[in-house]
């Protein structure tokens, strides 16, 4: 299957613990299928001047492109750092049944009530 529906965003935070809990809120609210954490990582980069050198927690977050928005929102407000990385990286292939699984996943729930 190809198509640029899919996404796969890349954030980072400097523990576990916040790992599981930005990975947890965006599952339950339906804004990623998945969450791969990895860890921890060594990143290297520029910040207030300095150059600095820390460990960090990568998530790897699996989710539709019409969810990008809300999702980059909810990691917004839920993140403690001043600027996190957010990066989205189109899926440009995948089995059709895993990204059936992904739409499934990550579909707006709609109040069917009568």
């Amino acid at each position: 299957m190809t198509s640029t529906a899919w996404l796969t965003v890349l954030t980072t935070t400097d523990s576990e613990e916040k790992a599981r809990l930005l990975a947890q809120g965006v599952v339950e609210a339906r804004l990623a299928a998945c969450v791969q954490i990895s860890a921890p990582v060594t990143s290297v980069y520029r910040w207030h001047n300095a150059i600095e050198t820390t460990q960090e927690w990568q998530l790897l977050l699996k989710t539709t492109a019409e969810r990008y928005d809300e999702l980059e929102a909810h990691l917004q407000e839920a993140h403690d750092y001043d600027a996190p990385e957010i990066i989205a990286m189109p899926v440009v292939r995948g089995s059709a049944r895993y990204l059936g699984w992904v739409s499934a996943e990550t579909a707006p729930v709609t109040s069917g009530g009568s």
